[in-house]
């Protein structure tokens, strides 16, 4: 499909600067654009682009000043990157099949109903007592588990599992080879060995949750592991059981959460984050990538290393030790004086 960089900016609240009859038909990266593309400039590491792109239009921010002539054309917009998400949505809506109805072979529990307008591939399995949500799309070899609960437009993809007694919200995306509801990690020691306690609680998700490949989220001791509204976990990432992930969070890939711990709303994890149990992180908290938390943190705080500590004290701290060696040269030299 075609559109003017005009069109596009009236989609996109946005206006045009150059040429706004010139013809889009897709979307491309600055660094690799070409006639008929549209990028997006949204990091300042990337201005170098913009005087090279041989993209038809260029997104870029309202506050956006050319150091010097710019051949694209030029859509001001609020916000660039929201912009070709939005724009990569249309896209995406426009070039995805729409599924529909029941593949054989598949097995779908008696007491099921599945909706007009929802899917169910091949070799998928939905077990007694389950509750399918309108529009559901789930993919071939997808398990649904005894009494778990799938609401309206959320997407379960080919491979994934829901074990029993689970409730996904709506326009959830759960990717493939998730695993939501897998046994929490209880053990009690004895004298013969451990002792495995169950695990009879269950995993919640609320509405726009969306759970990366291979991501595991582990059902509760007692009561619910719950993930809140909006959160987006990456691939690879671990959430154990009693957890509580809030509103809003992300996490980036291999990150994993310790038994009972609470995150407040907001957050934004690096990848490989490690985060103790049974400890709180308050709201709006940012930890950079392979930063190993084991207490409690407060709202609005930045945090990296291991032990993680304050941002700036680590940046200060990390200067000190690159200054350490000719310190000890000068200690050292102030002692034999």
């Amino acid at each position: 499909m075609e559109f003017t960089a005009s069109q596009i900016a009236q989609l996109a609240n946005g206006t045009v600067e150059g040429d706004g009859e010139v013809k889009i038909s897709t979307i491309a990266k600055i660094e690799e654009g070409h006639p008929g593309a549209i990028s997006f400039l949204a990091n300042p590491k990337y201005i170098h682009y913009i005087y090279t792109t041989g993209s038809s239009a260029v997104l870029v921010s309202n506050d956006f000043v050319p150091e010097q002539p710019v051949k694209a054309t030029l859509i001001r917009v609020a916000d660039p990157y929201a912009t070709v998400a939005h724009l990569l949505k249309m896209v995406e809506s426009m070039s995805t099949p729409v599924f529909e109805g029941v593949e054989d072979p598949c097995y779908i529990a008696p007491d099921v109903e599945i909706p007009t307008g929802a899917y169910v591939g091949a070799f998928a399995y939905i077990g007694a007592g389950a509750k399918i949500g309108k529009n559901v799309k789930i993919y071939p070899q997808a398990y649904i588990g005894k009494g778990v609960v799938v609401d309206d437009d959320t997407i379960v993809y080919s491979g994934a599992k829901i074990y029993h007694g689970c409730k996904i919200g709506k326009r959830c995306i759960i990717h493939s080879g998730a695993v939501i509801g897998a046994d929490g990690f209880g053990f009690a020691p004895t004298a013969n060995g451990y002792e495995k306690i169950p695990q009879i609680g269950n995993v919640v998700l609320a509405d726009d949750v969306e759970i990366g490949a291979n991501t595991t989220i582990d059902r509760a001791m007692m009561g619910s592991t719950k993930i809140e509204k909006g959160v987006k976990l990456d691939n690879l990432v671990q959430i154990a059981h009693n957890c509580v992930v809030g509103s809003n969070t992300v996490m980036a890939a291999q990150t994993g959460m310790a038994g009972s711990t609470k995150v407040g709303s907001n957050c934004m994890f690096g990848g490989q984050v490690g985060l103790a149990g049974h400890i709180k992180i308050g709201d709006n908290v940012q930890i950079a990538a392979q930063s190993g938390v084991n207490k409690s943190i407060d709202d609005n705080s930045r945090i990296f290393g291991t032990p993680a500590m304050d941002f700036k004290a680590y940046c200060r701290q990390s200067i000190y030790i690159k200054d350490l060696p000719e310190l000890f040269k000068r200690v050292s030299k102030l002692e034999k004086e």
